[in-house]
């Protein structure tokens, strides 16, 4: 096991240049302009709040501390610069994603809505209602720990057994761990085509910090959900 330092600024870099593409070009769509419009005026209004104001600080802090210790000192170890097909980037960016929402899934069914203490940790979350994009940061910063730490804890675990990953492979899943989740709190009303898919993951999100008791507990895909029954 070596650290690679070269793989893990391609890691760093191509992470951070998809994020500011997407992004950019994300946004020249006006449909979807106007409802990162419509979701920054909730904002404006939720960020007055003090409670938002003293969870989002933490949780942010939670976060980029957890990610710069995985980014700076665990990643590099599993990841190259070997390299490799396109369908084989991709099928292990499949399996890092299905296996980590499948552990994210039994966390936040048996774990966050269990009884005890980690349930009052979720129940912060759960004061978000109606959510939009802010929400998704508006977390307990210990749930925030747990989240981030199961996405990167699955990295050095799948390698075990595949060996390591492409750069590129574990900037992509990063990306899309880190986009959906936003996604799923984001409050998106474009019932047509070829935007439906993204209106019913946000009102499917919703639907679950409306009731804690109903299900959609996965957060990259709600099949895990519909296998074991929980999907509403």
């Amino acid at each position: 096991m070596t650290y690679d330092w070269q793989a893990g600024l391609v890691f760093l870099a191509v992470l951070i240049a998809l994020t500011k593409i997407i992004k950019f070009f994300v946004f020249k769509v006006p449909a979807l302009e106007q409802e990162r419009l419509k979701n920054m005026e909730v904002w404006k209004e939720k960020r007055k709040l003090d409670k938002y104001k003293k969870v989002m600080q933490q949780t942010r802090s939670a976060g980029m501390y957890t990610n710069l210790v995985f980014i700076l000192l665990v990643c590099p170890f599993f990841i190259n610069l070997a390299p490799q097909p396109i369908w084989k980037i991709f099928l292990d960016l499949f399996i890092i994603l299905m296996v980590y929402d499948f552990v994210y899934y039994l966390t936040h069914r048996f774990v966050f809505h269990g009884q005890g203490f980690f349930r009052k940790i979720h129940a912060v979350h759960h004061q978000a209602r109606d959510v939009t994009f802010i929400d998704a940061h508006y977390v307990h910063p210990l749930e925030t720990f747990v989240g981030v730490f199961l996405f990167v804890s699955t990295i050095p675990m799948l390698t075990l057994v595949l060996g390591p990953f492409h750069a590129v492979t574990v900037a992509l899943a990063f990306l899309v761990f880190t986009q959906l989740n936003i996604i799923n709190h984001c409050k998106v009303e474009l019932p047509f085509f070829p935007f439906k898919t993204v209106s019913w993951i946000s009102a499917r999100h919703n639907a679950h910090h409306e009731n804690m008791h109903k299900g959609n507990y996965a957060t990259i895909t709600l099949l895990y959900d519909k296998v074991f029954g929980t999907f509403c």
